[in-house]
C-alpha cells in the first residue's frame, strides 16, 4: 500500500505485462511468512518458486498482485492471492484486496468467509439462480475481448453485465452479488486457485470447458485452460459460445 500510495518503479515483463515494486516486496513478505508458518511446503509464487525439485502433491500457489493494471490505475481492484494445493485442488485460499479493505477467505469443508475492517466475519454463500431476473454476468476490466462479446451476444434471455479487476470475479460471485464469470482469455494458475476456494466452499465451482473442475499441479502447464465459473451452476441454462459450438454450456448444464 505504501508504493500503491506513493508510487514505484514499473517493469515490463516478457509477455509486456507490468511488474511493479509493490510485486516484489509482496513476494518477500509473503514468502517470508509462508516459509516461518509452514517450513518444507514448496511455494510457487507469479514472482519465485522454493528451490530444489517440487513435490507434486502439497503446495503454495501465490500472486503476490493480482491485477497490477488495476493496481497500477489506482482503482483499488487488485488483491493477493495465497492457496494451498492438495492433490490438484485448492483447498485452503485468501483472497485479500488491500485498498477495499476485504479479506476473503475459506478452507474445505469450512466453509467461506468475507472480513472487513472492525466488522465479524460474514459467511459466504452464492445467490440461486432466479429465472425471472436478468444473468448477472461479470467479466474482466482489462481484458475481455472479442470472444466475451461474442458470447454475450448469444444470450437469447435477459442479462446484465458488471467489469471487475482481478480475482475479485469470483469473490463477487460468492457474495451472492453475480452469476457467472466466463473467462475466454489467458489466465495463470496462481490467478484464479485461492479464489476458487473461496467461491467453491460458498457453493459455486469453477469448471473449463468441457465441464470439468479447473484444476492445478507443479507437472501441469502454468497457464489454465479457458473456463467458467459460476454460483448456482446446476440451474443456469445452456450456453453456446459460437467459435466452441462442441462445448455446450460451457461445462454448464
Amino acid at each position: 500500500m505504501a508504493v500503491y500510495d506513493q508510487g514505484g518503479a514499473i517493469w515490463q515483463k516478457d509477455d509486456a505485462s507490468p511488474l511493479t515494486e509493490a510485486d516484489l516486496r509482496s513476494d518477500a513478505v509473503i514468502r517470508q511468512g509462508l516459509v516461518a508458518a509452514f517450513p518444507g511446503v514448496f511455494i510457487l509464487s507469479e514472482e519465485s518458486r522454493s528451490a530444489g525439485d517440487s513435490p507434486a502433491n502439497t503446495f503454495f500457489l501465490v500472486d503476490t498482485l493480482d491485477g497490477t493494471k488495476e493496481f497500477v490505475k489506482r482503482n483499488g481492484e487488485f488483491t493477493v492471492n495465497i492457496a494451498l494445493v492438495q492433490q490438484g485442488v485448492p483447498t485452503a485460499g485468501v483472497v485479500f484486496a488491500p485498498a477495499l479493505g476485504e479479506l476473503f477467505y475459506a478452507a474445505q469443508g469450512l466453509g467461506a468467509w468475507l472480513q472487513t475492517a472492525g466488522g465479524a466475519p460474514q459467511a459466504l454463500q452464492v445467490a440461486p439462480w432466479q429465472p425471472t431476473q436478468p444473468l448477472r454476468v461479470i467479466g474482466s476490466r482489462s481484458h475481455g475481448g472479442d470472444k466475451l462479446a461474442a458470447w454475450l451476444a448469444t444470450l437469447s434471455y435477459a442479462h446484465s453485465f458488471v467489469a471487475a479487476g482481478s480475482s475479485l470475479k469470483f469473490c463477487r460471485i460468492a457474495q451472492g452479488q453475480a452469476d457467472i464469470y466466463p473467462r475466454f482469455g489467458p489466465t495463470s494458475q496462481w490467478d484464479t486457485a485461492a479464489a476458487q476456494c473461496v467461491l467453491a466452499a460458498a457453493g459455486g465451482a469453477v469448471q473449463d470447458l468441457a465441464g470439468s473442475p479447473l484444476q492445478y499441479g507443479l507437472q501441469r502447464p502454468i497457464l489454465n485452460p479457458e473456463f467458467v465459473a459460476v454460483g448456482d451452476k446446476a440451474a443456469l441454462p445452456p450456453v453456446v459460445l459460437p467459435s466452441e459450438p462442441r462445448h455446450h454450456g460451457l461445462g454448464v448444464v
